[in-house]
């Protein structure tokens, strides 16, 4: 059996925090077939998500990400592709968003 252990720090508080997780378990769900379960707490958030082959937890704080994860023996033979990607998911999500750009002002027509 394969285990992943993911790291990720951020600053941004545990609502962002919650949120991002909501939206990683979403993902998770929708793109991987996992059934998320999403327990929330006062300090700290726990998503534990399963599926044929995989189960883990996602804890979620003010300033941290941690994931666990046990692949089964079918699953094992891709710990990396499937590493890789959850650190992508994980890492697309915390990135900083861009400030929408904002479309330079039209000139007013001049009058004759």
């Amino acid at each position: 059996m394969a285990h992943l252990h993911i790291l990720r720090e951020h600053s941004l508080g545990l609502p962002k925090a919650r949120k991002i997780a909501r939206t990683w378990a979403q993902q998770v769900e929708s793109d991987f077939g996992m059934v998320c379960t999403f327990q929330e707490g006062p300090s700290a958030d726990n998503v534990t998500f399963t599926r044929s082959g995989v189960n883990g937890t996602l804890y979620v704080t003010a300033n941290r990400f941690e994931l666990d994860a046990k692949l089964g023996f079918l699953l094992g033979a891709f710990k990396g592709r499937i590493e890789g990607e959850i650190v992508k998911n994980l890492d697309d999500l915390l990135a900083p968003k861009a400030p929408a750009k904002k479309a330079p002002a039209k000139k007013a027509a001049a009058k004759k």
